[in-house]
C-alpha cells in the first residue's frame, strides 16, 4: 500500500497513475474535498478572489481529461476547483482519499533507505499510525510564505500575499506592495480600483508577457511550441515581446538585467497599463521603515497604511525529516526533481517549475513513478537503468543551458523541452518492458 499526501492536481494525477497499474494506495487530504490550492475554502489555499490560471487551459489541462470548450482560456479558480472535482469523480478517485485528515508525521520503521513508512495522521482530533510500502509527497510548493523581516519598525499593517483574499480590504488604504511575481502584479491591479494609492517596491526588473497575442493565448503560438535552440528562442521571443509591449522602463518599471526565461516571466500586461497611467507608482527596494513612513534605497519615501509582501513561498514539509528527502540546500537534490538517489520508496511529486510545463507534465512524472514501482517489482532492466541514473545524476539541473537566476525559488526550475524529453525516454523504456496486457 502506498500513501499519497495531498489531493490537489499533483495528488490526483499520482492517484490516477497508480490506479491505472493496479497499485494500491490511500490519499490523505487536510481539506474536505479535492483541488488543493485551487479550492479557496481549503485551509492551505493561498487563492484570492480574482485569481485565474496564468497559463492557458489547453497547455495546462490533463490530456486524458480536457476542460470543456466553454471554459475560458484562462479559467477562474472556481472553474478549476470544479474541474478537479469532476476529474476525481470521473476516475472514481474519491473513495481512495481520506479527507479532513492531516499528516502529522512520516518516519521510517527502521533506518534502512527502503524501510517501510510509518505515517501518523490526525482526523477530528484522533491520531493513528499506519504502515506503508511507499510515500508520495504531493502537497505542493505554494503554501509556506517567504516573508523576510522588514528593516526598522513599520506601524501599519503587514501581510503576505498568501493572506490576500479580496481587494475590498484595500478600500481607502495607502498600499505598498513589495515584489512583483504573478501574484504581486495581480494584487496591484486589484488594489488600483479600491486603494487610496498603490506603490510597488521592486528590487529587480521583470520580463512582462501579455496573456493574449492576436486573440490567442500567448503560450499556444509559434516559438512557444517549437523546441528552438536556446539563443534563438530567447532572441525571437524577446523581439516579439518588445515589439508588442515595449520595455518595462517605458512604463516606469526597471528593466531586467537577465535574459527572457532566466526567471519566471510575469504574465500580466495590465500592470504595465496602470503603471503607465500613473495608477501604480514604482519604488526602489525598501531601506528602512519607521512609523508609517517607508524610505527607499534612492532616498525617496512614502506614507503607507498597509504593506503587502509578495515575496513568494518556501518549500515546507514539516512532517518529515529533511534528510529523508536528500535536502541540504535550497531544495531537495533529486533526479528529475522527484526520485531520491538512494531510496526507491519516497517520491517528491510536483516539485518542478518551468514556463509552460502544465499539469500534464506532472501527470507524466506520476506515470513514470508508477511505472518504476511496477517494473522494479518485475525486475525489468529498464527499471534498473533508471535506478542507476537517479543514483548518479540526482541534483543535475535540466536547464537546457538557461542561466537561471540564483534564487531559492529557481532551485527546482527546469526547461520544459529538456525535462519532457527525459521523462519520455524513461516512460517509453519502462512501458516497452511491460507485459502486453499491462501495457
Amino acid at each position: 500500500m502506498y500513501a499519497i499526501i495531498g489531493a490537489g492536481p499533483t495528488g490526483l494525477s499520482m492517484a490516477r497513475n497508480l490506479q491505472k497499474l493496479g497499485l494500491p494506495f490511500i490519499g490523505f487530504e487536510i481539506h474536505h474535498d479535492v483541488g488543493g490550492l485551487w479550492d479557496a475554502d481549503s485551509p492551505t489555499s493561498t487563492m484570492y478572489e480574482s485569481a485565474h490560471l496564468i497559463s492557458s487551459k489547453r497547455m495546462t489541462e490533463f490530456k486524458e481529461f480536457p476542460m470543456a470548450d466553454d471554459v475560458a482560456e484562462y479559467p477562474h479558480h472556481s472553474e478549476l476547483k470544479r474541474y478537479f472535482q469532476d476529474y476525481a469523480r470521473h476516475f472514481e478517485l474519491y473513495p481512495h482519499f481520506e479527507f479532513d485528515t492531516e499528516v502529522v508525521r512520516a518516519e521510517r520503521q527502521h533506518p534502512a533507505p527502503d524501510a517501510p513508512w510509518l505515517i501518523t495522521t490526525r482526523c477530528k482530533g484522533q491520531e493513528q499510525t499506519r504502515e506503508f510500502a511507499g510515500l508520495m509527497l504531493c502537497n505542493g510548493t505554494l503554501h509556506e510564505p517567504n516573508q523576510p523581516e522588514l528593516p526598522g519598525a513599520f506601524a501599519g499593517r503587514v501581510m503576505h500575499s498568501s493572506e490576500y483574499k479580496t481587494a475590498r480590504d484595500f478600500a481607502g488604504q495607502r498600499v505598498l506592495i513589495i515584489g512583483c511575481g504573478n501574484s504581486g502584479a495581480d494584487i496591484a491591479v486589484d488594489a488600483v480600483h479600491h486603494a487610496k494609492s498603490v506603490d510597488m517596491s521592486l528590487r529587480r526588473g521583470y520580463h512582462f508577457l501579455p496573456k493574449f497575442v492576436l486573440g490567442r493565448p500567448i503560450d499556444t503560438l509559434g516559438a512557444g511550441q517549437i523546441a528552438l535552440p536556446r539563443p534563438i528562442k530567447q532572441f525571437i521571443d524577446g523581439a516579439v515581446i518588445k515589439a508588442l509591449v515595449g520595455k518595462p522602463s517605458d512604463y516606469g518599471l526597471p528593466d531586467p538585467d537577465y535574459k527572457l526565461y532566466e526567471s519566471h516571466p510575469v504574465l500580466n500586461s495590465l500592470l504595465l497599463h496602470y503603471a503607465g497611467h500613473g495608477d501604480v507608482t514604482v519604488r526602489k527596494d525598501v531601506r528602512h521603515c519607521q512609523g508609517l513612513t517607508v524610505t527607499f534605497e534612492d532616498g525617496n519615501s512614502g506614507e503607507y497604511d498597509l504593506i503587502v509582501q509578495a515575496t513568494g513561498y518556501k518549500l515546507h514539509y514539516p512532517f518529515i525529516d529533511a534528510a529523508e528527502l536528500n535536502w541540504t540546500g535550497a531544495a531537495p537534490e533529486l533526479y528529475l526533481n522527484c526520485f531520491h538517489p538512494h531510496s526507491d520508496n519516497v517520491f517528491m511529486m510536483g516539485m518542478v517549475e518551468a514556463t509552460g510545463l502544465g499539469w500534464e507534465a506532472r501527470s507524466r512524472q506520476a506515470e513514470l513513478v508508477a511505472l518504476y514501482i511496477r517494473q522494479l517489482h518485475n525486475g525489468a532492466a529498464s527499471a534498473r537503468r533508471l535506478q542507476q541514473a537517479k543514483a548518479e545524476q540526482a541534483g543535475e539541473r535540466l536547464d537546457g543551458g538557461y542561466a537561471y537566476l540564483k534564487l531559492d525559488r529557481m532551485a527546482y526550475y527546469v526547461n520544459k523541452q529538456v525535462y519532457n524529453k527525459v521523462l519520455t525516454r524513461h516512460i517509453d523504456a519502462l512501458r516497452a518492458d511491460l507485459p502486453a496486457k499491462a501495457a
